[in-house]
């Protein structure tokens, strides 16, 4: 991948850049009380998984130095259990589960959310925002029928508010293994154009099925498609060699394209929405990390995150625009240990608790699907505290606008509401309920110290990663204060319970 190859001599002239303390004082910070907000999606990191969570086991001294100056969550949640419809429902402020085509987005699937839907990056530019988008996107691209990736693809991430994008298209365990930037792959030969498919091979590219003697990191369930790298994928690609990135590298040049950002829009008010590969699988380790946590490679890409998320404090400190800057750092769905690589993640967990106290995981109904870790700062305005009140990722649109006194387009964020006093710490009022979805679309509903897991006839186990799913065909209820690792169904004991939140799910979903 030549192109991107050549940004990461460049890493650190970023710093340089913005490593003057002296610096004088940036009109952003002088004239406009407009914070800069910078949101951070991890992937599948579980709030067991940072030491100011309580990890023992690995160290995160950025997240934790994060935390440390902010408001830190204990009962915040993602709206989903998986990928694609946490983000949709952060960005739309609309529960995915509302519209479909919101599950697990193939690497070539159109864009999900519609160019007419105001979306948060909207609302924000609506605001005087400068927006881009860095990082994984798993939300899709282009039109309808999948995405033509040799020609300026469009929709994109700028078609729904987002002025940059540079952007992973889905996950990378998923072809094409490229980068987009504005509607263009990174690197792309027009000689050698891009074919993807996930119903059928595409090309002669060897594949994990056909060429097991090529692949260095072995699938442990599914990823036997094409090998990049030495790495089987899902789906089937040929084509756009130029343009492959180097796993191991996929952090740094992540990371350079946010700072890059930031010093770029530095003298306005800007919205970064970041979204880091880690700690999704392949965990491929940039060499500075691997082997470093004691933990594997999933460990040692939990260093990796951290690391990330100190570059970009470091670059808010280095340009003197921390003070005025609100950072949002969370997860997308709770975690994975196996998720299908032959990493040893299980074997060398050495008592490691990725989900903490909590059962399931990623993909699961149960509290590890989508309880997350949450911190927000904002030196100017947020005095360091732990947040225990109930908050879902689903309020940060309408929380953020009612921070700025921006008016909500009609229509939009249809189920964010307005909790800006609780996102600073500044309350701790809690939202009435929380909405869980996992893979299945079963809903759940947390309401005070009772959660109640609608029936489902969908699997109590996920094939391929043996997860918990929290699917049953009688409905659940837990006392999440007394039980907080749903150890004990009581529905039996509690009827009343079990009708008053089944009627109030049904209601929301009728809303």
């Amino acid at each position: 991948m030549k192109n991107v190859s050549r940004l990461l001599p460049l890493l650190p002239g970023i710093v340089t850049l913005s490593g003057c303390n002296h610096a004088p004082q940036k009109s952003n910070r002088q004239n406009n009380p407009k914070p800069n907000i910078i949101f951070i999606f991890a992937d599948d990191l579980g709030i067991g998984d940072l030491s100011c969570y309580g990890a023992t086991k690995v160290s995160t001294p950025n997240i934790d130095r994060l935390a440390g100056q902010g408001v830190q969550f204990t009962n915040a949640y993602a709206t989903s259990a998986t990928s694609t419809p946490s983000r949709f429902g952060l960005l739309t402020g609309m529960y995915p589960w509302r519209q479909e085509n919101t599950g697990i987005a193939p690497g070539n699937s159109e864009l999900i959310i519609d160019t007419t839907c105001v979306t948060m990056a909207d609302m924000l530019k609506d605001a005087g925002y400068a927006t881009g988008a860095v990082g994984k996107w798993h939300l899709g691209l282009g039109p309808k029928g999948g995405t033509d990736f040799n020609n300026r693809i469009t929709p994109n991430a700028q078609s729904i508010g987002f002025d940059y994008e540079f952007i992973i298209p889905a996950t990378v365990d998923r072809v094409p293994c490229v980068f987009v930037e504005n509607g263009h792959v990174v690197g792309l030969d027009p000689h050698d154009p891009i074919t993807v498919s996930y119903d059928h091979k595409v090309g002669n590219w060897p594949t994990g099925e056909e060429n097991p003697e090529l692949v260095t990191l072995k699938p442990s369930q599914g990823h036997n498609n094409t090998i990049i790298n030495g790495i089987p994928r899902i789906g089937w690609m040929t084509g756009g060699e130029s343009a492959l990135w180097k796993d191991e590298d996929i952090a740094d040049i992540i990371t350079y394209k946010a700072k890059n950002f930031i010093a770029s829009h530095q003298e306005e008010p800007f919205f970064l929405y970041m979204g880091t590969q880690d700690v999704h699988v392949p965990r491929i380790p940039h060499p500075r990390f691997a082997g470093k946590s004691g933990l594997g490679t999933r460990g040692d890409v939990i260093l990796q995150l951290d690391w990330t998320i100190g570059e970009i404090m470091h670059t808010l400190d280095s340009l003197q625009i921390a003070d005025n800057t609100l950072l949002i750092f969370t997860s997308d769905n709770g975690p994975v240990i196996d998720d299908g690589y032959q990493d040893q993640a299980y074997e060398l967990l050495n008592g490691h608790t990725p989900m903490g106290i909590y059962r399931g995981g990623k993909y699961s109904a149960y509290e590890a699907g989508t309880r997350i870790p949450l911190i927000v700062r904002w030196p100017a305005r947020v005095k360091p505290n732990k947040q225990q009140a109930l908050f879902s990722q689903i309020d940060v649109y309408a929380s953020l606008a009612s921070l700025l006194d921006q008016p909500l387009r009609k229509g939009a964020a249809p189920d964010s509401q307005e909790h800006p006093n609780v996102l600073l710490g500044k309350n701790n009022t809690s939202r009435e309920y929380v909405v869980q979805q996992n893979l299945n679309n079963t809903l759940a509903i947390i309401k005070g110290q009772w959660k109640y897991i609608e029936p489902s006839d969908a699997p109590a186990i996920e094939y391929w990663t043996k997860m918990e799913l929290g699917n049953d065909q009688q409905p659940q209820l837990y006392d999440l204060f007394s039980d907080p690792s749903e150890k004990t169904d009581v529905s039996k004991q509690h009827p009343d319970i079990v009708k008053e939140l089944s009627e109030l799910l049904e209601s929301i979903k009728k809303k």
